[in-house]
């Protein structure tokens, strides 16, 4: 049965919703989580903690070998098709290769510890530290193997409850051991996450039933790690270019600006993560098991990925120009006065997001096709651009340098991946799409300009724009998905205005 555009818009809106509010409080545990860690620690201590997880993310990166994305996928197809046996082979697959893989990561990461602390923190002392951080990477990749299969099968909200009592629990025990211990006390909060989201996943995958497939033989097995090694290898690469990447910046900032630099980097980068996974990776969980599942079927995969771009818009749209407009007071409100030259760094990385959030929906197409040499093609050449602008510009403008080197890395992902949606979909956006990206670009940079006037002015003009494009948002949704009662009837309202102004027709 085919599926009609407004019940399409409706299941992307339901499990957007589910999972953002599961995302919002998960943040919001976060928020308060890096609020006690900034006014602590200090910038420093925010910095330690940065470097920390990026290290855990680089290494768990390598050791999941991709399987996570690929599983992800190969689950979707084989529910999609009914295949029980299919889906109990990836199941079990998952299942043991990741078991082998996080001990593998972990007792790498233990081994080089001691090289890894002095090149990389240039701190030898660090070195215990970072083994005890092979004990993350280890928990991360079996937490993602869980996630995988959850979110193949669509199981949006055992996700949310994994994201709720991971993030929850995370933030709870590592606020308490840093007031308890101070610096020492940064390792346990960064061990929580993975440590958290390990033991929820493996509740909610424990209680699912298992498919009612025969049992895989051990040459099937094999076959399968195989297949999830070959296509999660590529992909693994790309990832790990950008957290390599991620990682050079880091080290970049630290060695020729030092630590107090790097918190601000670390808060600024922090901040922008946040409101993007608020809605784009909610939206995620969803999207990608869908678009897996239709990609065979070129025009039901154009028009899913067109519909997918149009609602991040929508929903991020009014989100980026608030943050743009009141980037020094949120960045004091979530951190502290010490933190002034983070809103600079934003605001840069905001200009970026709007590439970030159209690039996204095309990303998830290169995935589904299988695509790994295009993918580690434009992951590799966006990642070279951030380091490579980082490290000329530096010495020009500062820590602000990381903001425009956000924008250089989508700048070069973007043309890469639209291309590639485009000779396989033969995919071009709507023109609905392109007038919301240039409006919504065009807002943007007018505050920014602003900005570099007088905060208050931007604010002035930038939160009126922000509702402005909030109404406008509120009003398509509610069209696209045929939404009645009281949203329906304030859509309506609202479409009436813009048309008697002349926005809408």
């Amino acid at each position: 049965m085919t599926e009609t555009p407004a019940h399409s818009y409706r299941t992307l809106l339901r499990s957007s919703s589910i999972m953002g509010a599961a995302s919002m409080l998960n943040i919001l545990s976060g928020l308060v989580k890096m609020k006690v860690a900034a006014l602590l620690l200090g910038p420093a201590g925010v910095g330690l903690i940065g470097i920390y997880q990026n290290l855990m993310q680089t290494a768990s990166t390598v050791s999941a070998l991709g399987f996570n994305n690929i599983g992800t996928r190969q689950v979707a197809s084989a529910s999609a098709a009914g295949e029980d046996d299919a889906l109990l082979l990836v199941r079990q697959a998952l299942l043991w290769g990741t078991v082998g893989l996080a001990l593998i990561g972990a007792g790498v990461v233990w081994l080089t510890s001691p090289w890894i602390a002095r090149r990389i923190l240039d701190d030898p002392g660090a070195a215990g530290d970072v083994a005890w951080l092979g004990l993350g990477v280890a928990l991360t990749v079996a937490a993602g193997s869980q996630t995988a299969y959850l979110t193949g099968l669509r199981r949006i909200g055992d996700v949310a409850r994994v994201n709720v009592l991971s993030g929850v629990a995370a933030a709870t025990l590592g606020i308490l051991a840093i007031w308890l211990w101070g610096h020492p006390g940064v390792l346990v909060l960064v061990l929580m996450v993975p440590t958290t989201g390990f033991l929820a996943g493996h509740w909610f995958v424990s209680r699912l039933e298992q498919p009612a497939g025969r049992q895989p033989t051990a040459a099937e097995l094999a076959g399968e790690w195989r297949k999830l090694a070959l296509l999660g290898a590529a992909f693994m690469l790309s990832a790990l270019a950008m957290t390599v990447a991620q990682l050079a910046v880091r080290s970049l900032v630290q060695h020729r600006l030092g630590v107090d630099a790097l918190g601000q980097f670390q808060a600024s980068w922090s901040i922008g993560m946040i409101y993007l996974t608020l809605i784009l990776g909610a939206m995620a969980t969803d999207y990608y098991p869908r678009l897996a599942g239709a990609i065979a079927d070129h025009a039901s995969a154009a028009r899913i990925v067109n519909e997918q771009t149009e609602v991040a818009l929508l929903l991020i749209g009014p989100v980026l120009l608030a943050m743009l407009s009141l980037a020094p007071w949120v960045i004091h409100l979530l951190y502290s006065a010490e933190f002034a030259t983070a809103s600079g760094i934003l605001r840069w990385q905001i200009l970026g997001d709007i590439l970030k959030v159209v690039t996204w929906p095309l990303g998830f197409v290169v995935l589904s096709m299988g695509a790994g040499r295009v993918f580690i093609l434009s992951q590799s050449l966006g990642a070279l651009a951030m380091v490579g602008v980082t490290w000329a510009a530096l010495p020009l403008m500062g820590v602000t340098a990381t903001g425009v080197a956000f924008i250089a890395m989508y700048a070069v992902i973007l043309p890469i991946n639209f291309v590639a949606a485009r000779v396989w979909l033969a995919f071009r956006w709507t023109p609905t799409v392109l007038i919301q990206v240039c409006v919504l670009t065009l807002a943007a940079v007018l505050v920014t300009v602003l900005a570099r006037r007088s905060d208050m002015l931007a604010a002035a003009v930038g939160v009126p724009l922000s509702l402005g494009f909030g109404i406008h948002a509120l009003t398509r949704l509610a069209k696209m998905a045929g939404l009645g009662g009281r949203v329906g009837k304030i859509a309506e309202a609202s479409n009436r205005f813009f048309k008697r102004i002349g926005l809408v027709r």
